[in-house]
């Protein structure tokens, strides 16, 4: 008895009688008569099996308990109502009622039969509605499609005609870069011959002066034949009033240090910025970099032609007898021997790194710009042996705009008032403007630290750089009193 209950309970057969009492009572008002009475029939037939199956247990059930076991259930409960379930009800209507309850049965199948006709037109109407609705939404969904498929199609069109757009933006701005720079040259091309021609005349000058002064050394030779001690210091007035090497060529040098100082910004500037932006997208960056690479080589060059001057006097002191004072020997010295100036890139590269204002990618160092930095320190060495010397404008970030130190650059915006960075520095004589310099001028804000052509800047450390980099050279404090 045991296995068949389980059986009984494994099967769930009153949960499927269940479901389908549900089934049918949710469907009852849409399905047709023949489908309700096959449902109904249908759950007879479980029904049956399920109290077949509940007889059988009960049968097992009463033999398991033996002879006496479970009769008074029996005689209580189930007997009376076996006796009540299939009892016989005699009929309790009239013919006549009969008759009248068939007719009334007939006129209600009549009806069914025509609710269900009509209820199946109706069905069929709604299902062919149902079909052209679906028809006409499969269209609209094909429409919707298409448009949307012409919708990308304008998008990537539009997107290759704007990334077409920003490129010839770009190679335009780049074309008008290289247009103003080619200007530049032949602006300087154009201004060499008459360069050449003041390096001509002053030549000339100072071939003249060389001419009085062999004349004034041979008329003194006529005059005193006998031979002058070597180390006795003369008192002509003549000889103490000649001027020196480097006072006689002081004008030709300016004009050729002036030179190469536009030559450096024409051409080493562009070498360095060409070699920068291999690393650096960024040329606003890469232009400042420039800008205090020559103003570090400036300021590396100044400190050692002082240094160097002050060994040569050192020198020079104990054995000097001549017409010019210490200072002029010295200068006149350096001038001959300009070639002893050791450049030292290192002293740059790391005023470079713990500059705050730049920035450079890890991989690589400021090395990359040697060629440029070698350049600047001879050109500013040689520029201090100059009566007046040769300086940089002082320049920092934000200041006003003067119009007679700098010319804007062709990105600048030519109302802004402040300079927003330098690209080039100005070449000063005293208070006076040599060459002018390049700044960019912007309608922005400028936060930064100011750039000074002095050696008096206080630099910060900087997290991303080292001060351990060697470049190689002697430094000017290693400068032995035998190379002079």
């Amino acid at each position: 008895m045991a296995e068949s209950l389980r059986r009984l309970t494994q099967t769930a057969s009153f949960r499927v009688l269940q479901d389908k009492l549900e089934s049918w009572h949710r469907d009852y008002r849409t399905i047709s008569c023949d489908q309700n009475l096959n449902r109904c029939c249908e759950l007879i037939e479980l029904t049956a099996k399920l109290q077949s199956q509940l007889f059988a247990i009960l049968n097992l059930a009463a033999a398991e308990g033996g002879h006496y076991a479970g009769v008074d259930t029996l005689k209580t409960r189930l007997l009376p109502w076996l006796g009540t379930s299939f009892s016989i009800v005699g009929p309790s209507v009239s013919a006549d009622t009969s008759l009248q309850l068939m007719q009334d049965s007939a006129e209600k199948d009549r009806k069914i039969r025509d609710l269900s006709l009509s209820h199946g037109s109706d069905m069929q109407k709604m299902e062919t509605q149902l079909s052209s609705t679906r028809l006409q939404l499969e269209s609209v969904r094909a429409q919707l499609l298409h448009v949307q498929k012409e919708l990308e199609e304008t998008k990537s069109r539009s997107a290759t005609t704007l990334l077409a757009t920003e490129e010839e933006i770009l190679q335009l701005k780049a074309d008008l870069h290289s247009a103003y720079e080619q200007v530049e040259i032949y602006k300087r091309r154009i201004r060499a011959p008459d360069d050449y021609e003041r390096q001509i005349r002053l030549l000339r000058e100072e071939l003249l002066h060389l001419n009085m002064e062999k004349a004034m050394l041979q008329d003194r030779l006529v005059r005193s034949p006998s031979p002058l001690p070597r180390l006795s210091r003369p008192s002509s007035p003549l000889r103490s009033e000649s001027p020196t090497r480097a006072q006689l060529s002081d004008s030709s040098r300016r004009a050729g240090l002036v030179s190469r100082f536009s030559g450096l910004y024409a051409v080493e500037r562009l070498e360095a910025q060409n070699l920068l932006r291999r690393y650096i997208t960024d040329l606003e960056m890469v232009q400042k970099i420039i800008f205090i690479a020559v103003v570090e080589s400036f300021r590396s060059a100044k400190l050692a032609y002082r240094q160097f001057k002050l060994r040569v006097k050192t020198t020079l002191s104990s054995s000097h007898f001549g017409p010019e004072s210490l200072e002029d020997a010295a200068v006149d010295y350096i001038v001959r021997n300009l070639d002893l100036y050791d450049v030292q890139n290192n002293d740059v590269i790391n005023a470079m790194n713990v500059n705050p204002q730049i920035s450079f990618p890890p991989e690589v160092d400021f090395s990359l710009i040697s060629a440029l930095i070698r350049e600047t320190c001879r050109l500013a060495f040689a520029m201090q042996t100059l009566d007046p010397p040769l300086d940089l404008a002082f320049a920092s970030d934000g200041e006003l705009f003067n119009d007679t130190k700098y010319r804007r650059s062709f990105d600048s915006d030519f109302t802004a008032p402040l300079v927003t960075f330098h690209v080039w520095p100005a070449l000063m004589e005293g208070n006076g403007v040599i060459v002018k310099g390049e700044a960019v001028t912007r309608r922005t804000p400028v936060w930064g630290r100011s750039l000074s052509a002095s050696p008096g800047r206080s630099p910060s450390l900087s997290p991303t750089r080292s001060l351990g980099m060697n470049s190689g050279g002697l430094s000017p404090q290693r400068l032995r009193t035998s190379h002079l």
